[in-house]
């Protein structure tokens, strides 16, 4: 089971979405999508809380706003980071998860520690708390499934894109062929270029003897 929450700090608002145990948490990490930031409270054992990022958009481009949202997300549904003050949450792109067999189920590591940023929750912040679980909906997606289906569009559009290139590529081609055979025609058309159907002697060709 995965539960979901909407933050609508942000327009159009975004889904927040965690498993339900360290289990669910286990699929997460092994069927995430690139597209996946991964937010978790440093040090102390919490949920691992999700955000799907946009085509094209970056840790550094995510709101302040979606952070904090995120952050005390993840702090709410610690069972002792939600006692503590100024914790620290990290978070990261889920392709910079590492996943090792002597890891527990649900510990994770970093391939790249530079790539980790972190934001401070100073308290818990009852009012975003309440606002998230309002939205709360729970669901049992089949994560392998659609990571499947997400990876199968990806390479079905790098295809698409691969065919419009190739075909700008003739047709660049077709045009700077038709460009070099006319300006071909026009030199050939030049006067100076052009032969006379009279011979040098004087005499018009169609005279006879």
């Amino acid at each position: 089971m995965v539960f979901y929450f909407t933050s609508n700090v942000v327009s159009p608002p975004v889904t927040l979405f965690m498993g339900i145990d360290k289990f669910e948490n286990e699929d997460l990490i092994k069927w995430g999508w690139p597209e996946d930031v991964w937010f978790h409270v440093d040090k102390v054992s919490s949920a691992h809380v999700y955000l799907r990022l946009h085509p094209g958009q970056t840790l550094d481009d995510i709101p302040t706003s979606v952070l904090e949202d995120a952050a005390q997300l993840v702090k709410a549904n610690s069972i002792q980071g939600n006692k503590l003050n100024d914790v620290d949450v990290v978070y990261t792109m889920w392709s910079n998860l590492k996943k090792t067999d002597s890891m527990e189920v649900g510990q994770v590591g970093f391939h790249r520690d530079k790539e980790v940023r972190k934001i401070r929750v100073a308290k818990r912040n009852n009012e975003i708390v309440n606002r998230l679980n309002k939205t709360k909906r729970e669901e049992h997606p089949d994560l392998k499934a659609e990571r499947e289906q997400r990876d199968r569009k990806e390479r079905e559009d790098k295809k698409r894109l691969l065919r419009e290139q190739r075909e700008r590529e003739k047709e660049e081609e077709r045009r700077k062929k038709e460009e070099a055979e006319l300006r071909s025609y026009s030199n050939l058309m030049k006067p100076e270029n052009m032969t006379s159907n009279k011979y040098d002697d004087g005499n018009d060709s169609d005279d006879f003897m």
